[in-house]
Order: structure tokens, then sequence, then C-alpha cells
């Protein structure tokens, strides 16, 4: 069994910052000598010592055989994987590798509606055809929950030639939904379940955590340990087990949409966060429990304010506590006036804002102050800051969201483009991705046919103050639609 005290990789990059040589290998700045002075005032000389390429001794990303094969291995013992591969670009890559690797030209997938943007990337990359199924939606916090498998089911019933299912597990409100009935309904389709467990990388390491991925029956996940772990940021890593999908075309999709020179800092990173996790998880992730749970406490006590808590639904069988979502129009605010007073006047900021929430991500590093600062901050808040107003509530884009695909994501975005003004797009098709972000999931993406309804919702979440990403014009003023 492997030595989870090992870090094979971080171990061999340490070697390499104090072995003297003459370096005449990328990158330029030679081991931190020519980085710019400001720079290597602000983050220490000590950081681009480790700045490295791929020396011998620090193996290949693409084709590992030494430490970086070995840190991969122990990561998936770690999590419950047969074959782990880290990876560079975040977890946005590794969706878009999954796609790649199990998707071609023409094939269809089945997807639920509110995936994240890499999901559409990787059906443009791909060529795929998304069968998009809407989510189960929760009125009182207007927010999409988990797919459900009786939806799952009749997807499959009507498309039995999908070659894979895409889920989110967790959402980004940190709901999970029945994970083991849809990877039942799917694998009796002989295909495999792709899961999004980007906000889900701490679920294995304590029992009051929900069941991660793969003990759930994921064939593939792909997890941001950067979110919510040690890792830093743009490190994640995606983990497969069983024999439906093929490793090798993995691994090519990967060399597709990660960088040819990775960062070491990064993937050791990787290392240095699945030791901690597995010498330290289950008291780490205690100590983050107890944390949340008294922030749960103590906010939900607070007049004007809701919690999202958890409750059994067909798409809504798990709740992790670490993820706080708080309601604040009974306060006469909207998330977005609410994100703004507690970042700019109270020193407290939220993961994101939508019309009636703010998110909160508690994870290992937060601390006691952290939570007494985060309580404090709503308490004047609701004291000093509560309007005698209403909050019209929006109606979320995912709730019964009619998807109207008239050619391929891959067709609209390689297809001849115009820019019209936004009043003119109306049944037109789409030829960008639109999205409020965070958390990015799009409102509208190529090859969808704009309608009145996402044009409203867009523009409502742009006027409270949200930030629409992806287009072009984040102004909204223009759309860019497929020419006729």
């Amino acid at each position: 069994m492997p030595d989870q005290y090992q870090t094979p990789l971080l171990d061999a990059l340490k070697a390499c910052t104090i072995k003297p040589h003459a370096p005449f290998y990328t990158p330029g700045h030679k081991r931190g000598q020519g980085i710019s002075p400001v720079l290597a005032d602000f983050l220490g000389e000590k950081l681009f010592r480790a700045d490295l390429t791929e020396l011998a001794e620090l193996d290949s990303l693409f084709s590992p055989q030494g430490v970086i094969q070995a840190a991969q291995t122990l990561a998936a013992e770690v999590f419950g994987a047969a074959q782990t591969w880290f990876l560079v670009n975040g977890s946005t890559c590794g969706i878009e590798a999954a796609i790649l690797a199990t998707c071609g030209v023409g094939d269809k997938i089945i997807l639920q509606r509110n995936v994240h943007s890499s999901a559409i990337a990787g059906l443009i990359l791909s060529g795929a055809i998304p069968i998009f199924i809407n989510p189960e939606y929760d009125p009182v916090f207007d927010i999409a929950h988990s797919i459900t498998p009786n939806t799952l089911e009749s997807a499959l019933q009507q498309h039995p030639d999908a070659k894979a299912v895409l889920t989110v597990y967790p959402t980004y409100y940190g709901v999970c939904g029945d994970l083991g009935a849809i990877a039942n309904i799917t694998h009796q389709y002989n295909i495999p379940l792709l899961v999004d467990e980007a906000h889900g990388a701490h679920f294995a390491f304590h029992s009051e955590l929900p069941t991660p991925a793969l003990a759930a029956g994921a064939d593939l996940t792909v997890q941001s340990i950067h979110k919510v772990l040690g890792a830093m940021t743009q490190a994640s890593m995606l983990h497969i087990q069983g024999q439906r999908i093929d490793r090798d075309r993995i691994s090519k999709a990967l060399q597709l949409v990660q960088s040819t020179s990775p960062s070491y800092i990064l993937l050791a990173s990787l290392d240095a966060a699945r030791q901690q996790m597995a010498l330290n998880g289950e008291q780490l992730m205690s100590r983050t429990l107890q944390l949340a749970d008294i922030a749960r406490s103590q906010i939900s006590q607070i007049p004007g304010l809701s919690i999202l808590s958890p409750k059994l639904s067909p798409g809504f069988r798990e709740l992790d506590r670490t993820r706080l979502t708080v309601n604040v129009t009974n306060l006469g605010l909207t998330g977005f006036e609410a994100e703004e007073i507690l970042d700019e006047e109270l020193g407290v900021t939220a993961e994101f804002a939508s019309l009636q929430n703010l998110t909160f991500i508690i994870s290992l590093g937060n601390t006691a102050s952290d939570i007494e600062q985060l309580v404090q901050g709503f308490k004047i808040l609701a004291q000093k800051y509560r309007r005698n107003r209403v909050i019209v509530k929006g109606q979320n884009f995912v709730h019964n969201w009619e998807y109207a695909v008239q050619i391929s994501p891959r067709q609209a975005f390689f297809a001849a483009s115009e820019t019209l003004p936004i009043e003119q797009t109306g049944d037109r098709i789409c030829a960008e991705i639109v999205c409020p972000y965070p958390p990015g999931i799009p409102v509208l993406m190529p090859g969808e046919v704009i309608t009145t309804a996402a044009l409203a919702y867009l523009q409502q979440i742009q006027t409270m103050g949200g930030i629409i990403s992806g287009c072009a014009d984040s102004s909204l003023q223009t759309l860019k639609v497929v020419q006729n």
C-alpha cells in the first residue's frame, strides 16, 4: 500500500530548487534571477526558484513515469479512484476532456441545464449534441438543484443512443441529488456517468459530508482541489473508475486542453494537498463542519434572514453543510446589494451573489474569527441596512426552461455571425455563450434559440447589479447571432 506520508513530486521540486547548475532552459527568468524585482519583493525569491520546466527529475505531465505518476497514484488511493490525472488548467479542462473522450461529432450527451460553461465548451470542441434536462427548482430560494432520477430515465428512454450523461454534484449551493440512483439508471444503458464534482473534493474525508461521486457510482469525476481543499488556484484532479471510459482517450483529450508547459508549483500543490487530507482530512473537516454549524445556527437566528437547509426531495438528497446560502429578501435587499455592503463596508466577502441570496464557502482555511466576522456582518446588515421595500422575486432561468437547439453548439460557434441590438435578437440562433458569473451557468449558448424569457432574465440580473460574462458585449446592448 502506498505511503501517504510521501510527497514525491513536492520532494523532487524541492531538490531541483537547490541543485547547483547553470540553467539554459525555460522559463526565461532562470530560477528567479531575471524576474521583476517588484514581483520578487512581493512574492519572495524562493517561489521563483521552484518555477521550473519539465526537467528529467520532475517527470512529464503527459507521459508520467516518475514522480508525477507516483503522486497521481497516491491521489487515486486517497480519493477512491482507479486512476487519477492532475490538472493545471482547472476543472474546466477536465470537463472538456471528459466530453471529448466519450463523445464525437453528432453524438448525443444528456446534461442537466445548470451545467457550468466548461461543459458548453466541451460540446463546442467535441461536436456533441446536447440533450438538456431541467433540474428540480426551489421556488423559495429561486435556485436550481439536481436532476431527478425520473427525469433522467425519461430522457434516456427518448434518447437511448446517448453516449454519456453529465451531471453536477454538488451544485454551487452545495445541493446533492440522488447520484446513486442516477448512476444505476445511466449504467442500465451501458454508458458512463460523468460528474462535475468541482465543489465536492472534500466529501471523501468525513462521514457527515455527502457521499463522494465515485462511491455513489460515477465513472468519472472532476474535482477542483483548489476550491475547497489546500491546492493553489487552477489545480484540480480528474478521477476515473470502471471500464466504461477508455483511459487512453482521457489522456489524449487532456493533451488537447492542457498547457504543454505545466506549472510544477501547481502540480506540487496537488501533491501536498493530497498528503494533508490523507493524514489529517477527518480532523480538518470536523473543524470545518463545526465552524459551518456555528455560522448556520447564529445567522438563522437573525430576523429577516433564512438559510438553505437540508430537505428531502427527488433533486435534493443531501446538503454540504460547509456551503452556506443566506436569503436576504426579507431585509428589502437584493443579494447583489447585500454582497456590496458586506464586502465594501463590513469586511466580509461572499463567494457569489444572486438576486435573492448570498453564498459562502466555509473551508479548512477559515478560522473562528472569520465566522465571528461573518455573523457580526449579517447582524449589522439586518440592523442598519434593512429597507422597507419588497424585492420582486425573479424566476431562475432553469425553471421550466425550454432549450431549443437548432444546430449544434459547435456549428453555431463556427458559423458566420452578425451582431444585432438585443431587442432584435428574439427567435434568432445565439452564436456566443452568455452567463451571469459566478456561478458561470450559461443562460444562452451557441446553437440555442434566443427567447424572450432568456433576455428578460439576463436584463433583470444586470439591472439588479449582476455581472454578465462570456459574450462580446457585457453591457447586453447587443448579442451575436448566427447569420440567416
